[in-house]
C-alpha cells in the first residue's frame, strides 16, 4: 500500500474551548479519517505505506474510544449530580467479546467509520476479524452479564460490572485425535485498546492470619483482623456503550499485584526464583478462570479469587460513596448490589466486616443495610454446582470472615428455631454450614441469607429453586425468592450478527423494533406472506453458507448449505445431553446405511463447546463426537446426507456466525436442570426451530412461540424427579428400542474407536445402569421428534413460516425486559420510566 495512492481526507481539526469537557469530536467521515490516520501515526507511531491489519484496527479502536469518552463522562457526571442511585453487578464472568463492531453499532458510526477505512483501502469487516475475544467468561452466565451490562446501559440505569481481570480467561480449546486439549488464551498479550488502567484505584487484599478482639473502656469489644498476607487490587475500567449512545457504564476489572514487585535482599542474594515468588503468588489470582478445583491447592486459588473480586468490589463501592455521602446508613438507598451465582457470596461477610470493624457500625444496624442492599441470582439447581467450601479452608484463609458467618448463623438459626418454629432437619437445611459433609460453608445458604431478593431466571427454575436448593430457606423467607426470566440483547444477538435479516425485518415493518424490539410482533403478519418468506429463507441460506464457509477453512470438510442445520453450542455437560444428541447421530447413521432406498433428509449436526478440564465425562462426549464425525464424514455409503463437525474453541465471535445459520436448535438439557438458558433465544431470534424439553425458559418460549412453532419433547421436570425417586434403569429401556440398543452398542463395541475398542464402554454403560440423564428414557421420542423435523423440511414453505414466528414472537425475551424487571423490582434503580412499568 503507497502513500501517494491514497485519497487524504479533508477535514479541519476543531481547537476545543478552555473548559472542563473538550467538544464532542464530529462524526462524520472526514473527521473519522483524519482521526484514524492521527492514531494510527502519534498513537501507534506507524505510518500508511508500512501498517498493518492489526495497525488500523488499533487505530480505529481508538478513534472509537475517544467519541465513547464523550458519552462516558456525560454519563457520569449525570448520575453524579443527579445523586442517581447505582446498580453494581459483582460477577466471576462477563463474556464480552469483541466491542468494536458492538461499539460503532450503538454509536450509530458503522458507514461512516466504514467509509472512513475504505479511503485507506482498509476493509472494517476484515479489521473487525483481527480483535481477539475478551477470555473473561466461559459460559452462558458470563454472557448474560454481559447482555445485562449492555442492557443497563441501553435502559440507562447507572451500573458498575466488578469482575476479575483474567490475562488467561479459561483456555483455548484444541481438538488433537478427537481429544480436547487445553491451551492458555492470550488475548492480551498484544494490550487491549478499549480499558483504561486506574491506578489511583487500588486497594489491598489479605488472607491468611489473625483476628484479635480490642476492648475499650465504655464501648463494646472490636475486632481487628491482621492478615498475614496482602495483595493489591488494581482497577481496570472498560466502558459499556449503551443503545445510540444515550449512555455509558462502566465495566470495573481487578488486576492482582503484589505489594513488592520484587524481594531486592533475595534476588541480591543470588535467589532470583525466590524473589519473585510473592509476585507470582500474587499474580496467580487473576491469570486463569476457574482454576481445577480437583485439588486442594486449586481450591484454594479459587477461593482466593472470589475473596480478592469481592472484597477489591466493596471495598471501592464503600469509598465511592463515602466520596458523596457522610455516613453509610444509606448505603441501601444510594447502592444495589447484585449477585451473579455463589461465586461473590463471601461479600455478604465482607461487607459486614467493612461495616462492623472498620466503620464502626453497630451489629444489627450492619446486618439491616447489608441485607437492603444485596441481592442473589441463583442459576442452578444443580447442588454441586452450589459452592461450599471446607470449614478448614475458608477459616484459614478468611479467619475473620468465618466468624462474621458464625454469627449470621446463629442469628439465623435462632429465627428459624424460635420465631419459626422449624424442627431439627430444617434448621440443618438452613442452616449457613453444612455439617453432614466434613464441615462447609454453604455460599448459596449465605448469599440466600444476606440479600433482600433472591431470583431465579427462569418461571419453571424458580419454581423448583422454592420446591428444591431452597424449600427451607422459602418456608423461613416466603416473600424473598422471585422470578427473573433471562434474556439477550437484540443489538449483538440480531442487529450486529445478522444485519441482512434486520434490514429485511425493516423494509416489513418499518425501523421502530431497533428502539423497541417487543415491535418484532408486527413480523407476524408476514409469516404468510410467500414472498417475504422466500426472502427471510434466502437470509437463511446466505448465513448458513458463511458457516459453511468458517466449518471448511477451519475443518477441512464441506457441508452442505442445503441440508438442515442441525446445532448445538454450549459448555459440555452431561445434563445438557450433547450424548443424547450424538447417540441419535449414531441411530440415523446406521439407518441410513441399512436403509439407502428411503428419502432421507439431508442433516448437518453442528456442535461446539468447551468441558472443564477436569470433567472426564465431558471430555470423553467431545472425544466421541469428533470419533464420530471422523466415521461418518469418510463413508461414501451416506452420500453427504449426514455430516458431523465439532468446531473447536466455541466464543461469542463464533457464536455470532453460527447462530443465524441454524435452522434446528438444540435445547435437550434433562427436565429440571437448565436454569434458563439464553444460546435458546439467540437462535429462535434468527429463526431457528427449537427441539428441546420442557426445561427453563424453554418452557416460556414454548408460551410465547406457540406449540405449533417448537418441537417439545421428552419427560417433564417432575417425571424425571418421579423416575429418579423410584429407582429408573436404563437397561429395560434400551431393550426395548432396537435403534438405541444398536448405536449403544456401536459405540461400545469400538466401531468409532478402532485404536481403543474401550474406550467409551463407562460412558455408554451410564446409561444401562442408573440412566441419571434419563437419555435412555428419552431417546425414543426424542428420534421421532427429529423425524417429524426432516418431514417438516420437505414443506418449505411451512418451515419458513415457523421460522418467521419465531423471530416475531422473541421480542420479550431482550435483556432489555429482564433489566426492567430488575430495576423495577429489586433495585429500585434507574429511569422513572423504568421504575414506573408496572
Amino acid at each position: 500500500m503507497q502513500d501517494s495512492a491514497i485519497a487524504k481526507p479533508q477535514a479541519t481539526r476543531k481547537v476545543p474551548r478552555a473548559t472542563n469537557n473538550p467538544l464532542p469530536r464530529a462524526n462524520d467521515t472526514d473527521t473519522l479519517a483524519l482521526e484514524i490516520l492521527e492514531k494510527l501515526t502519534y498513537s501507534l507511531g506507524k505510518t500508511t505505506s508500512v501498517a498493518r491489519m492489526h495497525d488500523w484496527m488499533d487505530a480505529t479502536c481508538l478513534a472509537v474510544r475517544d467519541r465513547i469518552i464523550d458519552h462516558w463522562i456525560a454519563s457520569t457526571q449525570k448520575v453524579t449530580k443527579e445523586h442517581s442511585k447505582r446498580v453494581c453487578y459483582l460477577s466471576m464472568e462477563f463474556l464480552i467479546g469483541r466491542l468494536l463492531r458492538d461499539a460503532i453499532n450503538n454509536l450509530g458510526l458503522s458507514e461512516p467509520v466504514k467509509q472512513a477505512l475504505a479511503r485507506y483501502g482498509v476493509d472494517l469487516d476484515l479489521v473487525e476479524l483481527l480483535e481477539p475475544d475478551a477470555a473473561l467468561g466461559n459460559g452462558g452466565l458470563g454472557r448474560l452479564a454481559a447482555c445485562f451490562m449492555e442492557s443497563m446501559a441501553s435502559t440507562e440505569v447507572p451500573a458498575f460490572g466488578y469482575g476479575i481481570r483474567y490475562v488467561h480467561g479459561f483456555f483455548r480449546q484444541e481438538i488433537a485425535d478427537g481429544a480436547q486439549v487445553e491451551l492458555p488464551e492470550d488475548w492480551l498479550a498484544h494490550g487491549n485498546p478499549w480499558e483504561f488502567e486506574r491506578r489511583e484505584t487500588a486497594y489491598e487484599i489479605g488472607f491468611g492470619g489473625k483476628v484479635t478482639m480490642v476492648e475499650e473502656p465504655g464501648r463494646p469489644p472490636r475486632y481487628v483482623w491482621r492478615p498475614a498476607e496482602r495483595v493489591l487490587a488494581v482497577a481496570f475500567d472498560t466502558p459499556i456503550v449503551g443503545w445510540r449512545g444515550k449512555h455509558v457504564n462502566t465495566l470495573r476489572l481487578w488486576s492482582a499485584q503484589a505489594l513488592d514487585p520484587i524481594l531486592l535482599d533475595a534476588f541480591n542474594s543470588g535467589d532470583h526464583i525466590g524473589a519473585l515468588l510473592e509476585s507470582n503468588r500474587a499474580e496467580a489470582i487473576t491469570r486463569v478462570l476457574y482454576p481445577a478445583d480437583s485439588h486442594q491447592a486449586g481450591q484454594e486459588l479459587r477461593l482466593r479469587q472470589e475473596f480478592f473480586f469481592s472484597s477489591a468490589s466493596l471495598q471501592d463501592i464503600v469509598r465511592r460513596h463515602l466520596q458523596t455521602y457522610d455516613s453509610l446508613d444509606n448505603l441501601a438507598d444510594k447502592v444495589a448490589i447484585q449477585l451473579n451465582d455463589t461465586h461473590p457470596a463471601v461479600s455478604v461477610a465482607e461487607l459486614m466486616r467493612l461495616l462492623v470493624d472498620i466503620h464502626g457500625i453497630e451489629w444489627d444496624k450492619a446486618w439491616e443495610i447489608t441485607q437492603a442492599t444485596f441481592s442473589y441470582t441463583n442459576h442452578t439447581l444443580l447442588p454441586e454446582a452450589l459452592e461450599t467450601w471446607p470449614i478448614h479452608l475458608f477459616e484459614r484463609l478468611l479467619p475473620r470472615q468465618m466468624q462474621i458467618i458464625y454469627a449470621i448463623n446463629a442469628d439465623l438459626i435462632r429465627h428459624a428455631r424460635l420465631d419459626k418454629g422449624l424442627d431439627d432437619g430444617q434448621i440443618s437445611a438452613v442452616s449457613l454450614i453444612d455439617e453432614n459433609n466434613g464441615r462447609r460453608v454453604r455460599m448459596g445458604q449465605l448469599a440466600f441469607a444476606g440479600s433482600h431478593a433472591v431470583n431465579g431466571v427462569s418461571a419453571l427454575h424458580t419454581e423448583l429453586m422454592k420446591e428444591t436448593v431452597f424449600r427451607d430457606l422459602h418456608r423461613l423467607y416466603p416473600e424473598r425468592i422471585e422470578n427473573k426470566t433471562n434474556g439477550v440483547t437484540p443489538r449483538r444477538w440480531l442487529f450486529e450478527c445478522n444485519p441482512d435479516l434486520c434490514k429485511l425485518i425493516e423494509e416489513a415493518i418499518g425501523p421502530g423494533f431497533r428502539d423497541n424490539i417487543e415491535l418484532l410482533a408486527e413480523l407476524d403478519k408476514f409469516a404468510d406472506d410467500a414472498s417475504f418468506r422466500d426472502k427471510f429463507a434466502a437470509v437463511k441460506l446466505a448465513n448458513k453458507q458463511r458457516l459453511a464457509k468458517v466449518v471448511e477453512e477451519r475443518l477441512a470438510t464441506y457441508v452442505d448449505p442445503k441440508a438442515i442445520f442441525d446445532i448445538q453450542v454450549k459448555r459440555i455437560h452431561e445434563y445438557k445431553r450433547q450424548f443424547l444428541n450424538i447417540i441419535e447421530t449414531v441411530a440415523l447413521y446406521d439407518q441410513i446405511r441399512s436403509s439407502p432406498h428411503l428419502d432421507w433428509t439431508p442433516r448437518v449436526k453442528v456442535f461446539a463447546g468447551k468441558a472443564a478440564p477436569s470433567y472426564q465425562e465431558a471430555k470423553q462426549i467431545i472425544h466421541l463426537i469428533n470419533d464420530v464425525a471422523r466415521v461418518i464424514n469418510a463413508d461414501p455409503a451416506v452420500r453427504n446426507l449426514l455430516k458431523v463437525v465439532f468446531i473447536p474453541n466455541y466464543n461469542v465471535s463464533l457464536a455470532e456466525i453460527i447462530m443465524p445459520a441454524a435452522d434446528v436448535s438444540e435445547q435437550i438439557s434433562t427436565a429440571g436442570l437448565e436454569a434458563s438458558g439464553t444460546g435458546n433465544m439467540k437462535f429462535a431470534l434468527n429463526g431457528a426451530l427449537t427441539i428441546g424439553t420442557l426445561d427453563g425458559a424453554n418452557v416460556e418460549m414454548l408460551e410465547h412461540i406457540g406449540a405449533d412453532n417448537i418441537f417439545i419433547f421428552g419427560l417433564t421436570a417432575e417425571e424425571v424427579a418421579n423416575a429418579r425417586a423410584n429407582g429408573h434403569m436404563g437397561q429395560p429401556v434400551i431393550e426395548r428400542q432396537p435403534l438405541l440398543r444398536a448405536a449403544l452398542e456401536s459405540i461400545e463395541n469400538g466401531v468409532f474407536s478402532e485404536n481403543d475398542p474401550g474406550r467409551y464402554r463407562s460412558l455408554a454403560g451410564s446409561l444401562r445402569d442408573r440412566d441419571w440423564w434419563m437419555i435412555a428414557a428419552d431417546f425414543q421420542e426424542y428420534w421421532n421428534t427429529q423425524r417429524r423435523l426432516d418431514e417438516l423440511w420437505l414443506d418449505r414453505a411451512k418451515w419458513n413460516t415457523m421460522a418467521v414466528h419465531n423471530t416475531a414472537r422473541m421480542g420479550w425475551f431482550s435483556s432489555d425486559r429482564s433489566i426492567g424487571e430488575y430495576a423495577r423490582d429489586i433495585w429500585k434503580a434507574g429511569p422513572k420510566s423504568i421504575q414506573a412499568i408496572s
